[in-house]
C-alpha cells in the first residue's frame, strides 16, 4: 500500500532555463540593425541622410563591441572570402574612380553592411536568426500598413519626405496614403517594388517558422495574412516574379529530399532546368504584353531607357569600370541630373548586373557572379543534402535548412530589376546567412551551435548537445 512521504526520492521541481538579461539585449539589438536595413531608403525619406548615416554608425559601432565582449566561437578559414575578393576589388576602384568621394562613401557603406551580417551570424544561432529575420520583417509589415492607413485617414493624400504633406515643398514622395482607393501603397519604406519584395520574403520567412514549431502558430498565421496582404497591396510585378521562382526552388527542393539514391536527382534538375529557362525566355520574349496586362508599361519603359544610358556609358571603361559608387549619391556631379524621370533623379541602373559593369567593368560582373554562384551552390545543398556528419544517414530535415536558398531565388530575380541586392538588406542577408552556412553546416551542430548554448548565454556540457530546432516537425518540408 502506497504511503506519503516528506522525503520524495524524486529531485524537487526547478525554474525552467531563461535567457539572461544581456542576451535578450543582444537579440533585440540584432533585430533592430535587420530592421534598419530593411527600412533605411524609409529613414533617408524620413529623417535625412546625416541623421541615417549616424543611427547606421552607432548599429555597427555597438555590433563590434558585442562581438569584442561576446567573442563567439569563429573561424576566419570559413568567412565568405569569395564575397571578399568582390569587396576588394570595389575599393580598389576607388583609385581609378571618376567620382571618388561617391565611390569612397558606397564602399564603407558595403563594408559595414558585410561586418554588420557577419556578426550578426557569428553570434546567434540558426534558429534565433530565423526568429530575429522574423522579428524584424513583422515590425516592417505592421508599420507600413499601420503607416498607410495613419496617412490616409490624417493628411487624406501623400506624405512627402521629411513628413511634409504639401507637394510644393518640393520633398520625394514617402508614403502613398492611398490603401483605401485602390493606389499601391509604399509603407514605411517609401518605395512600392521594395516593399513587395520586402512582403515576400516574409512570407517566406513566416511560413518556415510556422513549419518549424509548434508554438505561436495562430500568430504566425496572422503575419503570413498580412505579409500575403501587402504584397498584394504592393503591386510589384519584380516580387510576383520573384514568387512564382521561389515557387520552382521550393518544389524543387522538396522533390529531391524525396530522392533515395543520387541518380535519382538528375531528372528533377533536367525539370528544373527546363522550366527555370523556358519561363524566362517566355517572360523575355512576352514581356511587353505581360507588363502591359499588369498595367507597368511605363516601368518596362523606364527601365529601358536607364540600361541603354548607363550601358552606353559603361562602354567608356569596360573592362575596369569607372568607379565603385552603390547608390549614386545624388549630389555628386558625375551624376546629378544625370537621369531624370518624371521629375525624379535616378540613383540607379536598375539591374545588378547593368550597374556592376558600369562601375566595376567585366572584371567586376565576374567577381559578383562568382560569389553569387558560391552561395547558391551552399544554400542549395544546404537545403536538398539530408544532415550528416557521422555514420548515422536517417535524421530528419529542418524547416530552417530552407531559408538560405529561397532568399537566394529572391535576391537573384531582385538583381534583374533592381541594384537593391547590392547594398542594405539584400547584401546582408546574402553575407549572413553564406557565412552562417559555413560556419555552422549543420543546425545544431558546430563550435558555433553546440558548444555555446548562445539562447541560454552559459557553456553547455559536452554530454548535453543542443538538439536540431525543427526535428520534431521536419516531415512537413521534407522526406520521412
Amino acid at each position: 500500500m502506497a504511503s506519503f512521504s516528506r522525503h520524495p526520492a524524486s529531485a524537487p521541481p526547478v525554474a525552467p532555463e531563461r535567457e539572461r538579461t544581456r542576451h535578450l539585449l543582444l537579440r533585440g539589438w540584432m533585430v533592430f540593425s535587420l530592421f534598419f536595413a530593411f527600412t533605411a531608403p524609409g529613414w533617408v525619406l524620413g529623417f535625412g541622410v546625416p541623421v541615417t548615416a549616424i543611427v547606421g554608425g552607432v548599429i555597427v559601432a555597438g555590433s563590434a563591441v558585442m562581438v569584442a565582449v561576446i567573442r563567439p566561437p569563429f573561424q576566419w578559414r570559413r568567412l565568405p572570402w569569395i564575397a571578399g575578393t568582390f569587396i576588394l576589388w570595389a575599393g580598389l576602384s576607388i583609385a581609378w574612380s571618376g567620382w571618388r568621394e561617391t565611390s569612397a562613401l558606397t564602399w564603407l557603406l558595403l563594408v559595414a553592411t558585410t561586418f554588420q551580417g557577419v556578426a550578426i551570424a557569428s553570434v546567434l544561432t540558426w534558429r534565433e536568426i530565423v526568429r530575429a529575420i522574423g522579428a524584424a520583417l513583422g515590425w516592417v509589415i505592421g508599420l507600413s500598413l499601420v503607416a498607410e492607413v495613419l496617412v490616409a485617414w490624417l493628411v487624406g493624400g501623400t506624405l512627402y519626405a521629411g513628413f511634409e504633406t504639401d507637394a510644393a515643398a518640393g520633398g520625394a514622395e514617402w508614403i502613398s496614403g492611398g490603401i483605401f482607393a485602390g493606389a499601391r501603397i509604399d509603407g514605411v519604406i517609401g518605395n512600392p517594388n521594395l516593399l513587395g519584395m520586402i512582403a515576400l520574403l516574409a512570407v517566406i520567412v513566416f511560413a518556415i517558422e510556422f513549419a518549424a514549431r509548434e508554438s505561436r502558430r495562430i500568430m504566425l498565421g496572422v503575419w503570413i495574412g498580412l505579409s500575403a496582404l501587402t504584397l498584394v497591396l504592393a503591386a510589384s510585378v519584380t516580387a510576383w516574379i520573384a514568387a512564382a521562382g521561389v515557387a520552382l526552388v521550393l518544389a524543387t527542393v522538396l522533390l529531391m529530399r524525396t530522392a533515395r539514391k543520387p541518380g535519382e536527382r538528375t531528372r528533377y534538375y533536367v525539370g528544373y532546368a527546363v522550366i527555370g529557362a523556358a519561363g524566362a525566355l517566355a517572360l523575355w520574349v512576352w514581356r511587353v504584353p505581360v507588363f502591359t496586362a499588369l498595367d507597368r508599361t511605363a516601368d518596362l519603359l523606364d527601365r529601358e531607357t536607364i540600361w541603354t544610358a548607363v550601358l552606353e556609358r559603361a562602354g567608356d571603361h569596360l573592362a575596369f569600370g569607372g568607379g565603385f559608387a552603390t547608390p549614386w549619391l545624388p549630389w555628386d556631379p558625375a551624376f546629378q541630373d544625370w537621369i531624370v524621370l518624371d521629375g525624379r533623379q535616378v540613383t540607379q541602373a536598375h539591374s545588378v548586373w547593368v550597374d556592376i559593369l558600369f562601375q566595376l567593368g567585366v572584371v567586376g560582373v565576374f567577381l559578383l557572379g562568382f560569389a553569387y554562384l558560391a552561395f547558391v551552390w551552399r544554400s542549395w545543398f544546404f537545403a536538398v543534402d539530408r544532415p550528416r556528419w557521422d555514420l548515422r544517414a536517417d535524421r530528419p530535415y529542418s524547416a530552417l535548412t530552407l531559408l538560405p536558398t529561397l532568399t537566394a531565388a529572391v535576391l537573384l530575380v531582385q538583381g534583374l530589376a533592381e541594384t537593391a541586392p547590392l547594398m542594405g538588406w539584400g547584401w546582408m542577408l546574402m553575407i549572413l546567412l553564406g557565412s552562417k552556412i559555413k560556419q555552422s553546416p549543420h543546425i545544431g551542430e558546430g563550435p558555433a551551435e553546440q558548444r555555446l548554448a548562445i539562447e541560454r548565454g552559459e557553456l553547455l556540457r559536452a554530454s548535453e548537445p543542443l538538439d536540431p530546432v525543427a526535428s520534431d516537425s521536419v516531415g512537413r518540408l521534407g522526406s520521412p
